[in-house]
């Protein structure tokens, strides 16, 4: 045999050993509990190969062993589950008017978080702010001992497919923005992998890739803040989020809903922005930027004034999500975003017009589950974190 066929069938055993120990920890991750036989015959594999691949996650800190349980193989075995112990995920969310980050689980937990108001400024500024946020994140106490296995970071605007460039924030002014180079020196020391998506996308990810037991085949995230937009994830292996040649997918703040209507912040007119979004609220109410949305808000509820402008926002978003239903079809829609703590001067008009008009093209009674996040502060961050998680479970990483 020649030595470069030899390489070759190196390299190929290293890729399928790689591949069995990504296919386990995968399983393990969205079963918790499962034995070495469960494993073997689920995936079809030997229990030689299970058990190496399982001692191999054990002995790198991705695995520990649990309880004896009865498995499917016949006699009792371990059950295995994620190590919450060793590794540690960063993610964080660029908004608008705040910076939130969190440290997390392999399974999704966050260990420490901060939420950071700030008035909108430019990307350099908001870079060096981040990068010393997340430096003192990293040195909490539940979080410096741990292997930090990367950071994601989530931000308001589409992401030019196969590259990380920000196309355009609209909400914030920034066009063509690489965001990750802006921060890499502010956290020279931070390894592991780093990604950027849109806020909407990395949220609809985390709903879903963090789930365990029952994974609906679908998710929509719907990010109701400052702007308006959504994520659409499909599958239970790896999801796949919904992009577009331009990374236009779910901009659904941009969809025209008034023709000839108010202009928008990105230029078109009659957008759903001008009539559901904390920007619109704001005009339409006098609210200034260095004020806090909600907090201004909640003491003037009884106000005639806010209550049309909620009411009108409302019908608007319930018209939103009939289109979404429409148009997507997901098993599951999840409304989350900072106008979701507005309770039910908003959600209600919203939920009654998606409820009532949802199940009339199809004339069935099955209703499309919509879950209300009253508090999603950190969501997309979090799913940033889980979109990092994934690409080392699923890529060509060998960091197990």
């Amino acid at each position: 045999m020649s030595h470069r066929n030899q390489q070759h069938k190196a390299g190929d055993l290293h890729f399928l050993k790689r591949l069995n120990r990504s296919a386990i920890l995968e399983m393990v991750r969205r079963t918790p509990g499962l034995t070495r036989a469960d494993i073997a015959a689920q995936a079809q594999l030997t229990k030689a190969t299970v058990g190496a691949g399982v001692q191999s996650l054990l002995n790198q800190g991705w695995l520990r062993e649990g309880e004896l349980q009865k498995s499917s193989g016949g006699r009792p075995g371990r059950a295995l589950h994620l190590n919450e112990e060793q590794h540690v995920l960063l993610g964080a969310e660029v908004g608008v008017h705040g910076l939130r980050l969190v440290a997390c689980t392999l399974a999704g937990q966050v260990l420490a978080s901060h939420h950071e108001h700030l008035v909108p400024t430019t990307p350099e500024v908001t870079a060096e702010l981040l990068g010393k946020l997340l430096h003192a994140l990293m040195h909490e106490a539940p979080v410096k001992n741990r292997h930090c296995l990367g950071l994601g970071i989530a931000l308001p605007g589409p992401i030019s497919p196969g590259q990380p460039v920000l196309r355009l924030a609209p909400n914030l002014g920034w066009r063509d923005i690489r965001f990750l180079d802006l921060l890499r020196p502010h956290l020279p020391r931070l390894d592991g992998t780093w990604l950027m998506d849109n806020e909407a996308k990395s949220a609809a990810f985390g709903e879903l890739y963090f789930r365990t037991g029952t994974i609906p085949e679908s998710l929509m995230y719907v990010s109701a803040g400052t702007g308006i937009g959504s994520g659409m994830v499909e599958g239970s292996h790896l999801p796949l989020v919904a992009r577009g040649i331009q990374g236009l997918a779910g901009e659904i703040g941009h969809t025209v809903l008034q023709p000839g209507g108010l202009y928008c912040h990105c230029g078109n007119r009659g957008c759903a922005e001008t009539l559901v979004s904390g920007w619109s609220i704001r005009a339409a109410l006098g609210i200034a930027e260095e004020e806090d949305l909600i907090e201004t808000l909640l003491p003037r509820m009884h106000e005639p004034e806010v209550q049309v402008t909620l009411r009108r926002a409302g019908e608007a978003l319930g018209i939103l999500l009939l289109n979404l239903h429409h148009s997507q079809n997901p098993s599951e829609i999840v409304l989350g975003g900072s106008l979701t703590r507005l309770g039910a001067p908003l959600l209600d008009p919203a939920l009654h017009y998606f409820q009532e008009n949802q199940t009339r093209l199809l004339g069935t009674p099955q209703q499309v589950p919509l879950r209300v996040v009253e508090d999603a502060t950190f969501i997309a961050a979090r799913g940033a974190a889980a979109q990092v998680l994934a690409s080392i479970i699923h890529g060509p990483s060998d960091l197990f």
